[in-house]
């Protein structure tokens, strides 16, 4: 029971964007993309699992205490979730490629340390995260060119 509650509070806030700011999806249509871009049905299940899998990895790490103190852990984290939290308004409130293409290169950089600091406590844990790692890394290549190709 207390792995489920320290799931559900790990799993849960990550949707916060999505219920706080609107999100055009009609700005989405109308911008040209690249033929590496997912269809946009496809975000909410691949975001929808990378988030579960974050949760797994805080759920093992919360469960074993590895991150009641570990002030770097926490920091990554921090920031990584702050950066994937303002996408959605960089890009779709705001309607900001630019901004958006930068807020990705954030949430890639503090995904690569997240995943780092989380390997320093638990390789199990740390396995979890390496979608997201990748997914970040797509995110940034994906929001640089539609940039470049919406000038």
């Amino acid at each position: 029971m207390k792995k489920l509650i320290y799931f559900l509070l790990s799993f849960l806030p990550w949707f916060l964007s999505g219920i706080l700011f609107s999100s055009n999806f009609d700005f989405y249509d109308k911008i040209h993309l690249p033929f590496f871009a997912l269809p946009k049905n496809f975000f909410f299940p691949v975001w929808t699992l990378l988030y579960f899998l974050i949760a797994i990895s805080i759920t093992i790490l919360l469960s074993k205490n590895f991150i009641l103190y570990e002030k770097e852990y926490k920091k990554a984290l921090f920031y990584n979730y702050l950066f994937n939290q303002l996408f959605l308004f960089f890009f779709f409130t705001l309607e900001s490629i630019f901004f958006g293409f930068v807020d990705t290169v954030l949430i890639f950089i503090t995904t690569l340390f997240l995943y780092y600091e989380t390997k320093e406590l638990n390789q199990k844990a740390s396995y979890f995260l390496i979608p997201y790692v990748f997914f970040s890394l797509y995110a940034s290549l994906l929001t640089l060119t539609i940039y470049f190709m919406n000038l």
